[in-house]
């Protein structure tokens, strides 16, 4: 791997068809994003063999380079300052450049229809809803964590309070946020889209009787704010198709905010509030009668969810169970998933002893594993290999197998917060049992994926791929999996993968 940012953004450059080719930049946790104007000039072969590109994604309308967490933000930023140099020999004349906006253009208008499914669109804008949050949601998880523990030892009792006030303060206001990010998403104005879901938690809907029951404030949680807010978009947008513009300032604010406020306090809050009480009903029983088979299932099919991107839907469950009961008991269930890999991956370290280059991208790749990080090892070694991607599956589903056994026996494990796993969820983990508690299950867990998605790689996921030569053996051969004679060596490089 280059160690320095600007060397590999250099080589990357060209292999992407060159700056003319470049419509945007941007970057995930460990994905570099690129807008491209024409598709046909990346050349992918050498993209996927070029030394820390751990592997290639296409999907949400861009070209997406995998390079890990930390490297990514460095090449990124050393890509855009390449760019706006403008290198030698990358510009284009004039009529080739807009031919390229216009091919690139319609590249990309045939790429959104064919992925603007409902499904994936819903997914894609539900994302874009509640993944800002995020960051904050971590952050106030693990103060909360700290806190409970500073409790628990008798440790600043004064300072307790303090901690409390500052992790709680965020989740009791989280539908105003929640609100604002729907309204952007949906295309309305994000400050009314706030305004209309803060009716959800303000203190007065006490004093409001629905169905002849007062109102909680706070009622239907996040799920009130969202419908409450998509709700406002459509007023919104309705109002401004058909008023002139002189009323337009004055009436669209006005209608959008009392027409959904009274519709999010005289419906949406006691619906989504029996939605969200179903949610919370459901998952407690889930565990509580079925939960070896519960974590079996998710802990097996959440890296499948993962590549597809479908585990999105997730979220506004997690946010609702963490709003219900502190925390939501389904997530170290679905980090087995990434234990597992981590397992995978090690076997085919220690099996794949000849290829310096695969071993070279494992050790990259596992310490973010560990820490939850889970895309480096699926792009860049399990799915490319086929067989360790099903292995890897298999040990999330013993690790949520084992979690979820003892949720059966009255030991439920549950995470405070969202974004984390691996050991980075560790600070997060609450339970009735307490955290001492909920981290020994929860270690357990881990274990148990690790030796499973180890052992499953060993035995059944590396079958039909090249093995070390033999002493004897001719340089640059190995044995083939039945031990026939030697064969050169040919190791499936990364191949694109359905997007996350």
């Amino acid at each position: 791997m280059h160690k320095d940012p600007h060397s590999t953004a250099a080589a990357l450059l060209p292999l992407v068809g060159g700056a003319a080719n470049i419509t945007s930049v941007a970057h995930c946790m460990t994905r570099l994003r690129l807008g491209l104007a024409d598709r046909s000039r990346v050349d992918d072969a050498a993209l996927r063999a070029l030394p820390g590109v751990l592997g290639v994604v296409e999907g949400d309308g861009a070209y997406q380079i995998v390079l890990g967490p930390g490297t990514v933000a460095r090449v990124t930023g050393a890509f855009e300052e390449l760019l706006a140099a403008g290198p030698p020999g990358t510009a284009v004349p004039e009529d080739t450049a807009g031919e390229l906006a216009r091919r690139g253009a319609a590249l990309k208008d045939r790429r959104r229809q064919r992925n603007a499914t409902p499904v994936k669109t819903a997914l894609r804008r539900l994302a874009g809803v509640f993944v800002p949050l995020v960051p904050a949601l971590i952050g106030c998880g693990i103060v909360a964590g700290l806190g409970g523990l500073l409790a628990n030892l008798g440790w600043a009792a004064g300072l307790t309070p303090a901690l409390t006030a500052v992790s709680s303060a965020f989740l009791a206001l989280i539908a105003v946020f929640v609100g604002h990010n729907t309204a952007r998403e949906f295309g309305g104005t994000p400050v009314l889209g706030g305004a209309v879901a803060a009716v959800v938690v303000y203190p007065g809907v006490a004093k409001v009787t629905v169905f002849g029951a007062a109102l909680a404030p706070g009622q239907g949680g996040v799920l009130g704010a969202l419908a409450a807010a998509l709700l406002g978009c459509r007023v919104e947008k309705w109002c401004r198709a058909r008023l002139p513009g002189t009323l337009d300032v004055l009436l669209t604010p006005t209608l959008t905010v009392l027409v959904s406020g009274l519709a999010t306090l005289y419906l949406l809050m006691y619906t989504a509030g029996a939605v969200a009480s179903a949610i919370g009903t459901a998952a407690t029983w889930l565990l509580g009668t079925t939960g070896a088979l519960a974590g079996l299932v998710l802990g097996g099919l959440f890296l499948p969810l993962v590549m597809l991107g479908l585990h999105q839907a997730l979220i506004p469950l997690h946010t609702t169970l963490i709003e219900q009961q502190g925390h939501t008991v389904l997530l170290p269930l679905l980090a087995m998933a990434g234990a597992g890999q981590v397992g995978a991956a090690a076997a085919v370290y220690v099996r794949m002893r000849h290829d310096a280059s695969l071993r070279t991208t494992i050790r990259s790749a596992l310490p973010a594993g560990l820490l939850g990080v889970g895309e480096p090892l699926i792009y860049g070694v399990c799915l490319p290999l086929g067989r360790p991607f099903l292995t890897a599956c298999a040990g999330g589903a013993a690790g949520g197998a084992f979690v979820g056994l003892f949720a059966m026996l009255g030991r439920d494990v549950g995470a405070s917060a969202i974004g984390p796993s691996g050991w980075a969820l560790f600070p997060l983990l609450a339970g009735d049992g307490g955290w001492a508690s909920a981290a020994a299950v929860y270690g357990g867990g881990l274990l148990t994926a690790y030796v499973t998605g180890f052992a499953a790689t060993l035995l059944f996921g590396l079958g039909g791929l090249p093995r070390p030569a033999p002493p004897d053996g001719p340089a640059g051969a190995v044995c083939d999996s039945e031990g026939h004679e030697p064969r050169p060596v040919d190791r499936p490089g990364p191949s694109p993968a359905s997007p996350r």
